[in-house]
């Protein structure tokens, strides 16, 4: 059977290796099966390959194994069986299967098929063999026949033009002799393999920042069994084709990108010869906004009159060429930087009051401008935070800090919070004065300070001061549509910390494993909602953190209950016609559905019997049949969604099977059976010689079941045969040693009417056949009354 190679790693076009590539066998000529007696010459090929470098063969048939080493890359075969290949530090090859065959006909294939290829298969005889008729089959059809005479030595080349998945299969020939003899040749398996698959575009960023530069890659692979194909790639945008068309790098360079640049990507990869051509699946790249960091340093708390002043401007994130220029209301100074990372300085020599104000830097190139925060140069009081910074927990011990930059001493120092006055303090050796404490939820809030010394009263700036508070134990609640949760509702799980500064991050678990998390970042709680499936039954928890330690709530168990789905209802009997006597078993099950489900059975409508399971299995009523229970049956289930109604199944029920009272039924039965020739003849005679005397019998007392002194009956003037139907009544009565008492005949012209109407004992052409029949075993249990209105045949 012919092997085909398939290689677990190929080699990227570009060139690259995630590992040493296999080495790859190669034949010469092509042929995987040839005649015994004939040799193929193999050719190992390795991705790095000395010319001296020794090569190292193997070949398996059935079970057996040997190994060969070669100078060069060459091997010369003649026996079949599995080879491979292994050059020096690189993988062994894929496995090449070789037919040498000792067959008549042999039936030639390439070792590899690949798409679009054009492909021969050979049919060849051997020598001395001259065929008049060759025909070719692919999985058991024929699709050529050639009928004209083949010369001894000729060959038989058939087709396969531009290969594709639709000429995979099993190819064999046969041939026809000149003794019209049939040989058959191999059978060849023909998959036609990807020359490369379809290509992936990747981009060394889908988020680039505007300005920046991306490089797109249309990877794909080709097959190393077709190392002379050469593939061309080309790149678009959207419907717009990127650069000059087809290229034969993989890699496409943007060497600035911009915002407008968005869209969607994709590149196309294409074979010469054959002519294959694969597009790669759309990539989205969204070019972001630049957001430059520009920044001026130092921030000075403190200016003083008189002293030198230098503001840095640091820009970084910016694309180049840029020009960086300061303003204060209005354009101060323009510095022209070409790199986009940069300083630029502004320098105040001597500071006076006439400088007070707003500081900052802008940075511009071609297509945008980006403005720094500003530095404010004043000269009033600066109050500050200690340690810095806007947010505090709750416990830190903090310090408002107030000092005038100018002015004589001694000063007033007043602190305010929400415009309440916190502190009066005079400062008669330092410029600066603070108010420490100790921070609560309270706290928060806006801070300002006042400087006074006689001369006027200035204010400092508002500082806003936020304490933050550990999250508290989170509540998870449930919110759903009913009481009880039930498969496709749509449930929300709410989880909320009464306590805790925001923003709070919440995640939700189940089982332990987290589902989801959602941020709250004005306060309150978060939800996550469920479609419900049973799978979403378990405990669930939440989390709550602020960043100052992780907060769980308590287990939440929620039950998830499916409804019922509609029962089946099942009839078990002993055999395939249900009979009087027999125990049904009647079996009802509802397939899905929550336990505990409440089954009712029915028959014709009326309730029989109701049963719980809890289990969720099916529940089962048995009945002792009788032929009243003749007639429809249905089931429910009810698991208090809704209840579900089984489809009606139909019982019909024929007459006893045979007695089942004992040794007493058993030999009367079969007394009754031995007399019945007999009693037959009695019959007809003692019926017809009334009928023929234009009166009707008469009955004797003595027959009557009360009778203490039965007596034997006896049979006379029987006419000839007529159809008489038997109907049984007071069978058994409860007496212990009889087991029939007036058995009758009625001649009737439906048998079947005959035994289903209680009135036919009524009728008066009746005739009695045996009354009082006894048992032969007095001592057997009494057999159970069988009412006369029943029938029983």
């Amino acid at each position: 059977m012919l092997l085909w190679v398939s290689l677990l790693v190929l080699a990227p076009v570009s060139g690259q290796f995630a590992t040493e590539p296999k080495s790859v066998i190669f034949l010469h000529s092509p042929w995987t099966t040839v005649f015994q007696g004939e040799n193929v010459t193999l050719t190992c090929k390795a991705f790095h390959l000395d010319a001296s470098e020794k090569i190292k063969w193997y070949r398996w048939y059935l079970l057996e194994k040997t190994q060969s080493e070669t100078s060069g890359n060459t091997h010369e075969v003649h026996e079949s069986g599995d080879y491979r290949c292994q050059a020096q530090d690189s993988p062994l090859s894929n496995r090449v299967g070789l037919l040498f065959s000792p067959a008549n006909l042999i039936l030639q294939s390439p070792l590899d098929v690949f798409e679009k290829e054009s492909v021969i298969l050979r049919c060849r005889a051997k020598a001395n063999t001259v065929l008049k008729t060759i025909k070719l089959y692919k999985n058991g059809k024929v699709l050529e026949d050639h009928t004209v005479e083949i010369p001894v030595g000729m060959l038989t080349d058939f087709h396969i033009h531009q290969a594709s998945l639709k000429d995979n299969g099993k190819y064999h020939c046969t041939g026809v002799k000149e003794d019209n003899e049939l040989v058959s040749s191999n059978s060849v398996k023909i998959e036609v393999q990807e020359l490369f698959p379809r290509p992936v575009l990747r981009a060394s960023s889908t988020q680039p920042t505007e300005g920046g530069a991306v490089t797109l890659t249309c990877e794909t692979q080709l097959s190393p069994q077709r190392p002379d194909v050469q593939l061309q790639f080309h790149f678009f945008r959207d419907r717009r084709s990127l650069g000059s068309g087809w290229r034969s790098s993989p890699e496409f360079w943007i060497h600035t990108i911009w915002r407008e640049n968005s869209g969607s990507y994709w590149c196309q990869a294409q074979s010469m010869n054959p002519s294959v051509q694969k597009q790669s699946q759309r990539l989205q790249i969204q070019v972001k906004k630049v957001v430059p960091d520009i920044r001026i340093y130092p921030r000075p708390k403190l200016v003083f009159e008189g002293q030198e002043l230098v503001l840095i401007c640091s820009v970084n994130g910016v694309p180049g060429p840029i020009t960086v220029s300061w303003y204060r209301k209005f354009k101060l100074k323009t510095d022209k930087k070409l790199h986009p990372s940069s300083k630029t300085e502004f320098k105040i020599p001597v500071v006076q009051n006439s400088h007070d104000g707003e500081y900052y830097c802008v940075a511009s190139n071609s297509r945008s401008s980006f403005r720094s925060d500003p530095v404010t140069i004043n000269s009033q009081p600066v109050l500050t935070l200690s340690p810095p910074g806007t947010w505090t927990f709750v416990g830190d011990e903090v310090s408002f800090d107030c000092e005038a930059q100018r002015g004589s001493l001694p000063i007033w120092y007043h602190f305010f919070h929400e415009g309440v006055l916190l502190m009066k303090i005079e400062a008669t050796l330092w410029r600066t004065m603070s108010y420490r404490f100790s921070l609560t939820e309270e706290h928060s809030g806006n801070y300002y300070c006042t400087a006074d010394n006689g001369l006027g009263l200035q204010s400092s700036e508002t500082l806003r001061l936020s304490v933050t508070i550990p999250v508290s134990q989170p509540v998870l609640t449930l919110r759903a549509p009913r009481a009880q949760a039930v498969v496709g509702d749509m449930v929300e799980l709410h989880c909320e910390a009464q306590g805790g500064s925001p923003p709070i991050l919440y995640q939700f678990y189940h089982k332990d494993v987290a589902v989801g998390n959602s941020s709250a970042p004005l306060g309150g709680g978060a939800s996550f909602n469920l479609s419900l499936t049973t799978k979403h039954s378990g405990n669930y928890s939440c989390k709550a953190d602020n960043g100052l330690g992780v907060q769980q709530s308590e287990m939440m168990l929620l039950s998830v209950i499916v409804p019922v789905s509609r029962p089946i209802l099942t009839l078990r009997a002993p055999r395939a016609q249900a009979v009087v006597g027999d125990v049904v078993e009647l079996h009802c099950e509802a397939q899905r559905g929550s336990p505990p489900i409440l089954y009712q059975f029915y028959h014709k409508n009326v309730t029989l019997e109701s049963s719980m399971s809890h289990s969720g299995q099916g529940v089962s009523l048995n009945l002792s049949l009788t032929a009243n229970h003749s007639g429809t049956y249905s089931c429910e289930a009810d698991n208090g969604l809704g209840p579900q109604c089984s489809e009606a199944v139909t019982l019909s029920i024929t007459g006893l099977t045979g007695s089942r009272s004992g040794p007493v039924a058993t030999s009367v039965t079969g007394g009754l059976l031995s007399m019945m020739g007999l009693a037959a003849i009695a019959l007809l005679f003692y019926c017809w010689l009334p009928r023929k005397a234009g009166r009707k019998p008469t009955f004797d007392s003595s027959r009557n079941p009360s009778a203490s002194d039965p007596q034997e009956p006896t049979y006379h003037n029987v006419p000839s045969w007529i159809e008489l139907q038997p109907v049984y009544s007071n069978v058994n009565p409860n007496r212990g040693d009889v087991v029939y008492s007036d058995v009758r005949t009625v001649k009737v012209e439906n048998k079947q009417a005959a035994a289903s109407d209680p009135e036919l004992l009524k009728n008066t052409d009746s005739c009695v056949i045996y009354s009082q029949v006894k048992g032969a075993y007095t001592a057997a249990p009494k057999p159970q009354l069988l009412a006369a209105s029943t029938p029983h045949r």
